[in-house]
């Protein structure tokens, strides 16, 4: 998938989508609590945010499993009941300092943990025969310069990792391909909470609310934006 080439393209209201009475209907999706932990932020983020979301959208929130295979089918489930105009799924990437919005999606499933039913693939593909990897179909520079906007620090991630998540966002960018041309989405990491943080010798947090925050800006970049803006945030290593 070719990098965008034109500046942003900003109309009133969502571009490229239109939903009955003028709203967008939006998938949100968290996950439950893994390796231990007792919370997960991207799950009390998407509650948060699905209660009160930005305007003009249907915001519907599904929790998914941390386990491989079964988070796909449970996300396929859900798209086809809810029939989205967009899908933003949502992690927890511990360590990471801020919220990062994921480039590529790998088709590789390589886990250093089990997963909350004690599965640990080593080097197999998330779908046998695809594409090797797959770009968001969000446009994820204009995503992270509106929660700047908002005030909070967020950036390009140019990887999903090869655990749970990654098996996710991958899935989910295969359904697009394959199956659901019209539909748009991707994936966005957040740092742990505050809590977690206390007790992972005080790595770097961010609030639920201000990731709740931080989601809203994603979701209404990806509704406003049409084409990328081209800006540098890439990486060099």
């Amino acid at each position: 998938m070719p990098a965008p080439d034109d500046p942003t393209e900003e109309g009133p209201g969502p571009a490229g989508f239109a939903a009955a009475g003028g709203r967008t209907r939006v998938l949100l999706t968290g996950f439950e609590p893994f390796d231990g932990a007792r919370v997960n932020p991207s799950w009390e983020a998407v509650r948060l945010l699905a209660a009160a979301p930005p305007a003009r959208t249907d915001v519907i929130s599904r929790r998914l499993s941390c386990v491989f295979g079964r988070a796909n089918d449970e996300l396929r489930e859900a798209v086809a009941e809810t029939e989205p105009d967009l899908v933003v799924c949502v992690g927890q990437a511990g360590g990471r300092p801020d919220l990062t919005v994921e480039r590529v999606a790998l088709n590789l499933d390589d886990a250093r943990i089990p997963d909350n039913a004690g599965r640990r693939p080593l080097d197999e593909p998330v779908v046998a025969g695809a594409p090797a990897a797959y770009f968001a179909s969000l446009p994820v520079k204009a995503c992270v310069a509106a929660v700047r906007a908002a005030g909070l620090p967020a950036s390009v991630s140019q990887t999903a990792g090869t655990f749970v998540c990654n098996h996710v966002f991958y899935g989910l960018a295969h359904l697009i391909a394959t199956e659901r041309p019209s539909l748009r989405g991707g994936f966005v990491h957040l740092p742990y909470s505050p809590e977690q943080a206390a007790d992972a010798n005080g790595a770097p947090s961010l609030s639920v609310r201000d990731a709740a925050t931080g989601l809203a800006a994603v979701i209404t970049a990806a509704l406003g934006t049409t084409v990328d803006i081209r800006t540098a945030e890439g990486a060099t290593h």
